[in-house]
């Protein structure tokens, strides 16, 4: 089998860009920190309210402009409260010296996207949030924003995580469809191929009570990122329920759990993303936490049927979805190798198999 030479990079090589320096932490790695295809990233001990969100832009390091826009410093060592609605930066333990050909991207883990906490990741003389470019030497910064709900976090926490890759290594439309038609990717009879991407849809028929998602509620307690099964659901999310009309009239202030109609499939040597928002299929976001490992969904590792579950907020206006409609698209990449841990397999997975869930921070009762 030819070796590629473009792809992302899986776990077995995210762990040796650590062991020859091009991965650098202020601790020790987390056991499970490096994930089949990313990183976890670590907050370190400090968070900087600032003004407003920006870009370090050519000229500039983050440090500088922050200097500049720091409203005040807030201990993370003992753990504490991000309030919504306030921007925060806080630098991250791990720094970066990527070779001149290995570029990376970030995007919010999934827990994070279930929280409504709006995060981003920021290099010095960046000029886009999420991007980190070919050859970058230097440290990284997450923006957070909770929506929702104020959250308690510490150093250590982990929100965003990061994919190291080499090359382009996107999948086109026809390399798409020969992958579904052969490993269907998205449960779908007609698949819609378009935009570089496969489309998902909305599933607001709902399970056999009617269960269709669930709507934030607002001036909650605060969530603890980091503890599982802490939270009563009914303290924090109001149930909705399909009433037989499979429809949902989206508010521009709330924001939404819901699911997608299609089992999706992401086999063992390629990654997925979800595009963030399409502004043809409707004036609405849907999935911060854009990541799909390896293995998602794949059948041999226990993940037969799980579907995509959508963080969906409307734009500027109230928007109606209906049963059926495409909310979104999946874009494709190859793996540089198959990982050694698949989603699922022994890894702990918080949602593999899944259905309409929450994240990990609530129980019922």
């Amino acid at each position: 089998m030819m070796t590629r030479t473009t792809g992302i990079l899986a776990d077995r090589a995210i762990a040796a860009l650590f062991e020859n320096g091009r991965l650098a932490s202020e601790k020790e790695l987390d056991h499970d920190q490096v994930q089949p295809a990313s990183l976890d990233l670590r907050l370190g001990s400090k968070a900087f309210r600032v003004r407003a969100s920006f870009m370090p832009g050519p000229n500039s390091r983050v440090a500088d402009k922050l200097d500049r826009l720091k409203l005040h410093v807030i201990d993370l060592s003992e753990g504490a409260v991000l309030e919504t609605g306030c921007v925060y930066i806080v630098p991250l333990m791990e720094t970066l010296d990527l070779p001149a050909d290995m570029s990376a991207s970030a995007n919010p883990k999934s827990s994070t996207g279930r929280l409504d906490i709006f995060t981003r990741v920021i290099a010095d003389y960046a000029q886009e949030f999420d991007k980190i470019p070919a050859g970058y030497s230097g440290p990284l910064y997450l923006e957070i924003s909770p929506r929702t709900f104020p959250i308690v976090v510490r150093r250590g926490s982990r929100l965003s995580q990061i994919r190291f890759r080499t090359g382009n290594a996107l999948l086109n439309e026809p390399e798409l469809l020969q992958l579904h038609e052969a490993e269907t990717l998205v449960a779908s009879q007609q698949p819609n191929v378009s935009g570089g991407g496969i489309a998902l849809s909305i599933d607001l028929a709902g399970d056999k009570d009617g269960l269709i998602g669930y709507r934030g509620k607002h001036h909650t307690a605060v969530v603890d990122v980091d503890k599982k099964a802490q939270h009563d659901v009914f303290d924090f999310w109001e149930p909705l329920y399909s009433r037989g009309r499979n429809e949902l009239i989206l508010d521009p202030d709330e924001f939404y759990i819901l699911v997608s109609r299609e089992a999706v499939h992401v086999p063992p040597l390629y990654a997925a993303e979800m595009t963030p928002y399409d502004p043809l299929v409707g004036e609405f976001r849907v999935h911060y936490a854009g990541f799909f490992d390896p293995g998602f969904g794949h059948a041999d590792a226990g993940g037969r049927g799980s579907r995509a579950v959508l963080e969906v907020r409307s734009h500027e206006v109230p928007f109606i979805l209906e049963d059926g409609q495409i909310v979104g698209r999946l874009v494709y990449e190859h793996m540089l190798q198959q990982p050694d841990a698949l989603y699922g397999l022994g890894l702990g997975s918080n949602y593999q198999a899944q259905g309409l869930k929450l994240s990990k921070h609530f129980r019922f009762g």
